[in-house]
């Protein structure tokens, strides 16, 4: 029997098979670019994510050095108020007293070097008297009678001195305002 189909031209032949590969290479190179592009945009966050992670690490380090001492100076806070306290109870008339003059001196000196060290580690007063009150900064106890010339919500008495640490509060002011008049309203927040 004869095979009644012919046989392909050797012509025909290459050019089926030539396609074939050239359909391949196309589709591995698309392959291989899609490939590339998601690693280029792994990689990219990567270095992203990294950047990111340096600038936090950076700033909870300066922030740490910035603030070590917080619970230190915290704890000092109660040293330096009763040191204003025996310096406020002293009286007058015992402070001149030749015999008491050298333990006021002592007291006041001391007052003064915890001051000092206060100042050189970046812990300073908050200025209360007189100020408006500040609810970041003060911490109302009480209201008092507006005395002549006094705005309501002002600062006009302070129990307790508040403290920064550089920007950040280490200590409220524990304070008194001035409250408002008959007929007049102030948000006055504690």
């Amino acid at each position: 029997m004869i095979d009644e189909t012919t046989p392909p031209a050797a012509d025909d032949l290459r050019a089926d098979t030539a396609a074939a590969p050239e359909v391949a290479d196309h589709d591995a190179t698309a392959k291989l670019r899609e490939e590339l592009e998601t690693a280029r945009n792994e990689k990219l966050y990567v270095q992203a994510e990294m950047q990111n992670l340096r600038r936090r690490t950076e700033k909870e380090l300066a922030d740490a050095r910035s603030y070590a001492t917080t619970g230190f100076a915290r704890d000092m806070l109660s040293i330096a108020d009763n040191l204003a306290r025996a310096l406020t109870a002293i009286p007058a008339e015992l402070r001149s007293d030749e015999k008491l003059k050298p333990l006021v001196t002592g007291i006041e000196m001391t007052a003064k070097e915890l001051d000092s060290v206060f100042q050189r580690n970046g812990v300073t007063r908050i200025e209360a008297m007189g100020q408006p009150l500040d609810p970041n900064r003060h911490q109302a106890i009480m209201e008092l009678d507006a005395g002549e010339g006094q705005q309501p919500g002002t600062v006009v008495s302070e129990m307790q001195t508040g403290w920064m640490i550089k920007d950040r509060l280490l200590r409220p002011a524990m304070v008194g305002v001035a409250k408002a008049g008959e007929g007049a309203k102030v948000d006055v927040q504690a």
